[in-house]
């Protein structure tokens, strides 16, 4: 596997080395970013503008790979196609039950982050047809945490706020029967994206959220070295290709959230798990049962 990197002015073409989960990438050449490199006669490696002049194409053998640039101003997401139709499966997860779990938890205090402070924007792309699945899952746009998660996330905003960032939130609490549409509807290639609901989502528990940086001086998403909910290798937190800006802001807003107490998903630069997920139960609540009064929400 190879990927495109650019770093310190220059196009580097890495090599993966190995399957495992702790394989690494290794230089296999490096060229300035305006010139074309060398063909590299053992792996058949040559790059090449395409006929606009706009984008480089990365060829390998007689296979041309284009660059991917990521458009955060995009109406389209990056569809899968569903294993069933998205209608049935909703039917069938809302006549099912979350599973049984056993032990004591806290009692949930889900706060509607939009009433904590007016630098906390939404893009629910979950209530919209701008999402994996190309249609609304939810029937309101609305983001959720429980009190200790919802008050760490306004840490880590008002420490990214005089760097000239803040935080745009893609979904946060999901309602158990949201996380068996995503499985049931998602590819076996995909599943690595999607939360089994046999075991519950930490989002189900009000204590995940997805989540991106905008630019306070514009209000505009920030470019990332890949897509919101994109089932690709550019979601991973140590992906290596994107530009060096895209990767210092996607390290940016880990370091923040880390700071207050989330850690990242392996697979997902935008997902971040609260620390304490494990002291709160799966929850099934729809957000149209939800009511918000000064930041508490709970259910009607």
């Amino acid at each position: 596997m190879y990927a495109l990197s650019e770093k310190d002015g220059a196009i580097w073409i890495l090599e993966r080395e190995g399957k495992a989960e702790g394989a690494t990438y290794k230089p296999l050449e490096k060229f300035a970013l305006n010139q074309p490199p060398p063909s590299d006669p053992a792996h058949g490696l040559r790059l090449h503008w395409d006929q606009s002049g706009n984008h480089r194409i990365l060829v390998m053998g007689d296979v041309g790979n284009a660059k991917i640039t990521p458009d955060f101003d995009a109406r389209t997401q990056v569809l899968i196609t569903p294993v069933r139709p998205v209608a049935a499966l909703r039917a069938e997860a809302l006549s099912t039950s979350p599973p049984g779990e056993d032990g004591s938890f806290r009692k949930p205090e889900l706060v509607e982050l939009t009433t904590l402070d007016p630098a906390i924007h939404l893009d629910i792309r979950y209530g919209t047809t701008n999402n994996f699945l190309g249609t609304p899952v939810y029937t309101q746009a609305r983001a959720f945490l429980q009190r200790p998660a919802a008050e760490a996330l306004v840490r880590a905003l008002h420490k990214l706020q005089p760097l000239g960032y803040a935080l745009l939130i893609h979904d946060a609490y999901r309602p158990w029967y949201v996380t068996k549409i995503f499985w049931e509807a998602t590819p076996p290639e995909g599943k690595i994206f999607v939360a089994d609901p046999s075991q519950g989502s930490h989002h189900n528990r009000g204590c995940a959220v997805d989540l991106t940086l905008y630019d306070l001086a514009t209000g505009k998403p920030i470019e990332m070295p890949g897509t919101y909910d994109e089932m690709s290798p550019r979601s991973f937190p140590d992906y290596p290709g994107g530009s060096s800006l895209e990767r210092w802001h996607r390290d940016l807003l880990r370091r923040a959230m880390e700071s207050e107490g989330f850690t990242v998903y392996e697979h997902e630069w935008w997902h971040f798990d609260y620390k304490d997920w494990r002291e709160y139960p799966i929850l099934n609540i729809k957000f149209e049962d939800l009511r918000s009064g000064q930041g508490l929400a709970s259910a009607q």
